[in-house]
């Protein structure tokens, strides 16, 4: 059995995080006619199913949304701002600062979490709370706070059945395949095994832009090592001239088959970065659809699991977090 457990099995309830939002989820009642735009705050595990939720809509939402990842809200936030605050833990300082901005800028307030300070500031303000099951630490519970903000934003649009139906079939997905993913993690380890104490470099297009953020997340923090995201076409105009000679680095191109264009960019990094022998796995979604987003996630996150695993680090403890976290209240 491994040491990191603990973190496989909530890897496992993936899918039973979506199902739980799914039979709990309560209508808000509102409509994006009457806001001009939406901001999405949270940090970390709590914060990155804000940024997927945000890709998703990209092209599909009529209002800019804004993902918040401080302390403050941007200036041309007020009464016609929808904000939607997701802290696991109720207590992450950054976001009831955000929760407190709100406030005091008269915003509408929408809150994700299991409890804690939010919670209590959410009763008092009368906002709207949805909330997930505790024991998990955050990065481990992203469907709660994904799943609930998809169905926040689709319910804004009046299509939160749909959404609803949609979720539905990708979790009867995920909870028949979990095994499979692991396992096609794990042989997607042993593939990179030797290059692996380099750094990681994840290359995503715009689609998967958050999922390669999840990615590098999961690495840094399950693992405890080095990940790093760019994304195309951007990297191609300045990053690129760092792919000379030999780069310790093992590079994960994630490509949605979007715009082939971007295609070609990663055909030709594919080419250049081989021609040094450096290791590149190309994963490309089949379709590019909620249900495969999410499958590549449960992949990627198992991939993290199994790194710990041979890295001989526990996923669980995160003591750099704990001490900061610790030396912050020295200045309160």
């Amino acid at each position: 059995m491994s040491n990191n457990q603990v973190q496989y099995d909530a890897l496992k309830k993936f899918s039973h995080q979506m199902e739980f939002v799914l039979s709990n989820y309560s209508n808000h009642g509102l409509n994006i006619g009457d806001y001009t735009n939406v901001v999405l705050g949270g940090l970390g595990g709590s914060g990155i199913g804000g940024r997927i939720a945000k890709t998703w809509f990209a092209d599909k939402f009529p209002v800019p949304v804004e993902v918040v990842s401080d302390y403050t809200l941007p200036a041309y936030t007020g009464a016609k701002t929808l904000v939607i605050l997701c802290s696991y833990s109720g207590n992450t300082e950054e976001t009831l600062s955000l929760f407190e901005n709100a406030a005091a800028k008269g915003c509408k307030t929408i809150v994700v979490t299991t409890g804690g300070k939010i919670e209590e500031e959410a009763k008092k303000h009368q906002c709207k709370t949805y909330y997930g099951e505790g024991g998990f630490q955050p990065r481990m519970a992203l469907c709660y706070s994904l799943t609930t903000v998809l169905l926040i934003l689709a319910e804004l649009m009046g299509e939160a059945e749909a959404m609803k139906e949609n979720l539905k079939k990708v979790a009867t997905r995920i909870a028949e395949n979990g095994a499979n993913y692991e396992q096609e993690a794990g042989d997607l380890l042993d593939m990179v095994k030797k290059q692996i104490p380099n750094k990681v470099i994840v290359v995503a297009d715009p689609w998967l832009e958050a999922v390669g953020l999840r990615f590098c997340q999961q690495i840094q923090e399950n693992a405890k090592h080095e990940a790093f995201l760019h994304v195309l076409p951007e990297a191609n105009h300045n990053v690129i001239e760092t792919y000379y000679g030999n780069i310790p680095s093992v590079y994960f191109f994630l490509r949605s088959g979007n715009n082939q264009r971007i295609e070609s960019r990663f055909d030709f990094l594919t080419s250049l970065l081989e021609v040094e022998y450096h290791k590149v796995i190309n994963l490309v979604l089949d379709e590019y659809d909620l249900g495969a987003v999410l499958a590549l996630i449960y992949r990627l996150d198992a991939f993290s699991l199994h790194l710990a695993d041979l890295r001989m680090v526990n996923a669980l403890e995160v003591p750099n977090i704990a001490s900061l976290k610790e030396f912050l209240e020295g200045f309160n």
